[in-house]
């Protein structure tokens, strides 16, 4: 194999995935969610005619509470059937590698969009085969196995380079605002020209491409860079007596996730790793909480939102926060520390979304996008920081706690924001951004708690 291309290896790794895998996410998630608020109409009203546009029966109260729930339920089976996947994946990634668990959310995802597919094409099929879809993607941990096997790869990548690793996971970190980006333009055009199958078979795509980029092009990094890294001495004994049993077993791998989070630290560095986790825990809270009501929210009087219209928003914000990460970060690195551009970043959401609740014309939901911009920050250096608390050998375990705690979020968000937009309709539909602000104010103060406990001090990556 050539030099270049080695090179090249190590600069382009799992960005791609994420993008792919982030892109087939954004087209798909406004797809099936009008297609649900379609299915019910039909169920509802009993009118193809209106049913068959938005337009018609965005401002109906009902089919919006009943589209509502069912989406509650969406959320609700992909958050419980990914969380046992998730919780173990990680550590599995540690001695088996990243690749393979970074390409088992796009195999059966695959098989949810060739469901979600027939689900459209088949008019008398019910709207609660979408669950099934919703379970097919979480088997395999759906988006968080791809965050913590990806985040993993680029930590084994980096490891003893903290600056490094933290621009690295920015860098990650954009793709998925990219990939939103691109997948939000996609969709809402392939639903506007060509209807909601040609936005499903563009999932489709999006999860072949990733699998054979995967299996074609990246290598584990672990197979080279890793093969020096001495376990710590607490786990040596029960590696060496247990090792070839212990494999069989799921439990092992969720015990060694559980572990790396809760296990003695020097200094504060357990606490400050709780926090963090915590950190990620709100930050996704919210992500899910928002992306689960805001195409109901916009659709509704008086911000009226046609679905193409929704794409381009989501497009523009996506965008905005990718440039924050790939443009802008890198530059105030120069002369501002990683922690305060977190805080700043984090302000900067708590203001979007009091706004996104005040919003009631257009422009003001554009102007949404611009405030948030800086928005994404705050998770890339939260994720940086998590990695370098824990050891090399633990990396895959970390995360996977962490991403176990991103899919619990679908389910705990669901709850809270797709059970209280309803209650809020004839009052004040705003409030679960508002509540949004909220929870963004909780890790605002996290972050400044974790901001005055002592520095992490490096780890070093060979024993003595």
């Amino acid at each position: 194999m050539s030099a270049w291309k080695e090179k090249l290896r190590r600069v382009v790794t799992v960005e791609p995935v994420i993008f792919l895998y982030m892109t087939s996410t954004f087209i798909v998630t406004p797809a099936y969610q009008q297609m649900i608020i379609t299915k019910v109409c039909q169920d509802l009203l009993k009118n193809d005619t209106i049913c068959s546009n938005p337009e018609h029966h965005k401002g109906d109260e009902e089919v919006q509470t009943t589209a509502s729930y069912i989406l509650l339920l969406f959320n609700a089976t992909l958050s419980l059937v990914s969380i046992p996947p998730a919780i173990m994946l990680g550590s599995w990634s540690d001695r088996a590698g990243r690749r393979r668990v970074m390409a088992l959310p796009s195999v059966l995802s695959l098989l949810s969009g060739g469901l979600l597919l027939a689900v459209d094409l088949l008019e008398n099929i019910s709207v609660y085969w979408t669950l099934i879809a919703a379970a097919l993607t979480g088997l395999t941990g759906g988006h968080v196995s791809i965050f913590l096997s990806s985040f993993s790869y680029l930590a084994d990548l980096t490891m003893g380079s903290s600056s490094n690793r933290t621009l690295r996971m920015a860098v990650a970190e954009s793709m998925i605002f990219v990939g939103g980006t691109v997948g939000f333009l996609l969709g809402g055009f392939l639903e506007q020209e060509f209807g909601l199958q040609a936005a499903f078979g563009a999932y489709i795509g999006c999860h072949v491409l990733a699998v054979l980029y995967i299996v074609l092009w990246l290598r584990d990094p672990t197979m080279v860079e890793n093969t020096c890294i001495a376990p710590y001495k607490e786990d040596t004994v029960e590696q060496g007596s247990q090792a070839d049993e212990s494999r069989l077993f799921i439990l092992k791998y969720a015990k060694l996730s559980f572990k790396a989070v809760f296990k003695r630290r020097s200094g504060q560095d357990r606490l400050k790793l709780h926090f963090l986790v915590l950190c990620t825990f709100i930050n996704n809270l919210v992500a899910v909480g928002d992306q689960s009501i805001l195409l109901l929210y916009l659709m509704y009087e008086p911000r009226e939102f046609t679905t193409a219209l929704f794409g381009v928003f989501n497009s523009v914000r996506m965008l905005l926060m990718g440039f924050g990460l790939l443009g802008l970060f890198p530059v105030l690195m120069r002369c501002m520390k990683e922690m305060p551009l977190a805080k700043l970043s984090v302000l900067s959401r708590i203001a979007s979304y009091v706004l996104l609740a005040l919003a009631s014309n257009t422009w003001m939901v554009f102007l949404v996008a611009v405030v948030g911009a800086p928005s994404g920050i705050s998770q890339a250096v939260i994720r940086s920081l998590s990695s370098a608390i824990v050891g090399a050998d633990e990396q895959g375990a970390m995360f996977s706690f962490a991403a176990s705690v991103e899919a619990a979020c679908i389910l705990i968000a669901a709850t809270i924001f797709n059970g209280l937009y309803p209650l809020t309709l004839p009052t004040f539909p705003g409030m679960p951004f508002i509540i949004m602000a909220v929870f963004m104010l909780i890790v605002l103060i996290l972050l400044q708690w974790i901001s005055e406990m002592p520095a992490t001090h490096p780890r070093l990556v060979l024993s003595d």
